[in-house]
């Protein structure tokens, strides 16, 4: 399920999303003051969506949680599109903004990752908020800006380093879908991941008994990791739910380390973008 950001009204949306403190509880619509505000309905919108999925998201199930109807949400909040806006924006805010570098950018990189690979994990519904329509609003800004100041005096040019910056944020959100998609497979199946493979391996030695001889790099390869993973070659992460999960967390370690190994090189060979 993909869910495009920016699809209600361009003014007031944008308009919600910039309000000031004074401005937080000021309606979009007519009639006597419910008590009601806009950041009621966004947090309860957050919590059908971390509770029940992007799926069960409406402005009636948001109002049955508030204990009201769909039409008293109307007045602060215009339509659905506006509140998945709101919600992706104010979610953000759980993030931090600030990283200290004086342990070196590395590190600070490391740990704004590792920060929102978490925050995926608590919000993966967050995950289906296409990136292709930014939502604009603060919260976004915010998260920006923080990579921003981290990476800026590495000595990237300019578009370089706005290119970079891309590829960290689509990395570390990728990785985090697939460990959030493994979470949610046993749940929303009802089969768990070892008997998923198990049925499915015996079933694929079967059908393609020749696996081997036809993809022999492939098997090689696997060969070589099972044989060190044996041996411990592989850390032991915690906080995992399933082996597939860990693999996917393996598989964000070694794959951000390369991608500091590549901003690293660059920045010592001063190479320009093309």
């Amino acid at each position: 399920m993909v869910v495009f950001a920016g699809q209600g009204d361009a003014r007031r949306s944008m308009a919600l999303l910039w309000r000031s403190a004074r401005s937080a509880s000021v309606r979009t619509g007519p009639g006597p003051k419910p008590g009601l505000d806009v950041d009621a309905i966004v947090d309860a919108g957050i919590a059908v969506a971390d509770e029940q999925g992007m799926a069960a998201l409406s402005m009636r199930a948001v109002g049955a949680r508030l204990r009201r109807t769909a039409m008293a949400l109307y007045t602060y909040v215009p339509s659905k599109s506006e509140l998945v806006d709101l919600m992706h924006d104010r979610v953000l805010a759980e993030l931090p903004t600030a990283y200290g570098t004086d342990a070196g950018w590395r590190a600070a990189v490391t740990a704004w990752a590792d920060d929102v690979w978490a925050f995926y994990l608590r919000h993966p519904w967050v995950l289906q908020v296409s990136q292709a329509r930014p939502v604009l609003g603060p919260g976004e800004y915010a998260q920006l800006e923080t990579v921003v100041r981290i990476l800026g005096g590495v000595g990237l040019d300019p578009l370089r380093l706005r290119r970079v910056i891309a590829v960290l944020f689509q990395f570390v959100r990728g990785m985090a879908r697939v460990a959030a998609e493994h979470r949610q497979a046993a749940p929303e199946t009802g089969v768990p991941d070892e008997e998923w493979w198990a049925e499915r391996s015996a079933l694929l030695a079967e059908v393609a008994p020749d696996f081997a001889e036809r993809f022999p790099a492939l098997a090689e390869l696997e060969a070589r990791a099972t044989r060190a993973a044996g041996t411990g070659a592989e850390a032991e992460p915690g906080g995992v739910e399933s082996y597939m999960e860990q693999e996917a967390l393996e598989a964000f370690r070694v794959g951000l380390k390369v991608l500091l190994d590549g901003i690293e090189a660059a920045v010592a060979g001063g190479s320009e973008a093309h």
